[in-house]
Parts: C-alpha cells; sequence; structure tokens
C-alpha cells in the first residue's frame, strides 16, 4: 500500500530508541522528511538521523516534555526549515520505571513527585500538538498520532499517575478528533513491546507476558510503528477519534 508520505513533514517526538526510532525508520522509508526529538542524548539523535538519511531527510531537535520554552522552540525550529508540520507523533514519555513493590502506596506518595510526572505527560503533548495545528488547518491537511498504553485501560500494580496520564490523551483525542479543517487525530495502546526498555526486566516474566496475551507474542517497535505510520498518512482516509489497541489482543 502506497501511504502517499513521500515529502511530508514529520515531527516524532522520543524518537532516538524503540517504538519512537522504528515509527522514524518506517516514515523516512516512505519518503517523509523527520524531525526527531531527543532529551538529552544529541550523539544517539545524530546516529539515528543518518540512519534516516541523513540531513537531506532528517533533523533532530531538543525536546523536553516538561520545558514549554524547549517545546516551542523544537517546533518552530522544523517549522522555519521545513515550512510546516504536516504530521505530529506525540511519543515521548516522562517516565522513570521502579519496582512496584518498593513504591508507597499513592495517598503517601510526596505530591511533588507525582504531579511533575502526570503534568509532563498530559501538558507537554498538548502544548506540542497546539503549536503544530495552526499550520495544519491553513493547510487543510494534518494528522496527529498519540502514543498511550494499554497501562491506561487494564492498570499495573504502582501505574496510578502514569495510567491516569494516559487515560487523559484518550479524553484529548476525544474532543479533538471535532477539530475538522483536514486534521485527523487518533491514540495507539501499545502493552509490552520488545523495546530496550524490556533489558532490565526477567527473561521469565516476558515469556509469561508472551504467553498470557492473545497473539501468544508481544509487539515489535514495528509492530506498533506500522500502524501509527498508517494513521499519521494519507492511507489513512478518515480514521479519527480512535484509540487502538496494538498488543496483540489485550
Amino acid at each position: 500500500m502506497d501511504l502517499h508520505l513521500d515529502g511530508k513533514r514529520v515531527l516524532i517526538t522520543g524518537a532516538t530508541r524503540g517504538i519512537g526510532r522504528a515509527t522514524a525508520r518506517i516514515f523516512a522509508a516512505e519518503g517523509a522528511h523527520v524531525a526527531i526529538t531527543y532529551h538529552s542524548d544529541a550523539a544517539e539523535a545524530d546516529a539515528t538521523v543518518r540512519e534516516l538519511g541523513g540531513p537531506g531527510q532528517a533533523m533532530a531537535v531538543r525536546y523536553a516534555l516538561g520545558d514549554p520554552a524547549i517545546i516551542e522552540e523544537a517546533v518552530r525550529t522544523v517549522e522555519d526549515r521545513w515550512g510546516g508540520i504536516d504530521v505530529v507523533v506525540a511519543n515521548a514519555q516522562s517516565f522513570v520505571w521502579v519496582d512496584p513493590d518498593r513504591l508507597p502506596p499513592f495517598e503517601h506518595l510526596p505530591m511533588e513527585e507525582w504531579l511533575p510526572l502526570f503534568r509532563e505527560n498530559v501538558e507537554g503533548h498538548l502544548r506540542t500538538i497546539r503549536l503544530a495545528l495552526a499550520g495544519m488547518r491553513e493547510r487543510g491537511w494534518g494528522r496527529v498520532v498519540l502514543l498511550s498504553s494499554v497501562t491506561a485501560v487494564h492498570g499495573n500494580p504502582g501505574s496510578e499517575i502514569y495510567g491516569a496520564a494516559k487515560a487523559a490523551l484518550h479524553g484529548f483525542v476525544r474532543g479533538l478528533m471535532w477539530t475538522g479543517g483536514g486534521v485527523l487525530v487518533n491514540a495507539v495502546l501499545p502493552g509490552g513491546t520488545l523495546t530496550e526498555s524490556l533489558d532490565r526486566v526477567d527473561p521469565a516474566l516476558i515469556t509469561r507476558a508472551a504467553e498470557e496475551t492473545p497473539s501468544g507474542r508481544l509487539s515489535t517497535p514495528e509492530d506498533v510503528g506500522r500502524l501509527v505510520a498508517f494513521l499519521g498518512s494519507a492511507a489513512n482516509g478518515n480514521i479519527t477519534g480512535g484509540v487502538i489497541h496494538t498488543a496483540g489482543g489485550r
């Protein structure tokens, strides 16, 4: 299927590894100009840009979900260089894995620890999308895809804040779908995905999770990335407001 992405200008946040990087590869292979963001590792971002085809096809900008000024600078940098943004993939996340057995109950978790996590994972994405929307409306075409998580639906021990933030994005999608102007907006919900972050997880737990998945396996980053690329393309002619699971049936 031709996704009609040739020449489209795509911003993918958090794209130096995992699902974001796999998604960036797919967009680039389809001929899109791809801007990726990184938080602190510029060298890793530069390596990803080279992998995506070099400066003629890709670029990297610094980004931080919790810093409005950096978000605005990142979006403006991409728009100034390429003349606009056609597709936003909101993939970045503010998340620190902690063994749930070592977490205190929510009522004992200090507010200064949980409130920034919630706000960054909601407000950061909304700020980014808001900045790109005006240009999409003016051109009469745009695609927005937000990466959520099945945690927002099924929950996990110690996931109250992260799950709540992701669930908030679902409400945002359901409201923004009425934006019109040729802009389609959807959320994708991965589950356990075979990214670098699973390196710290007991292999026995990964095997068990695969066995408990209807498809019999965990998703790869490419599995998720292909769905994101479709939703973010002209091949997606009229899917909007979707909250779509891509976790092998979970």
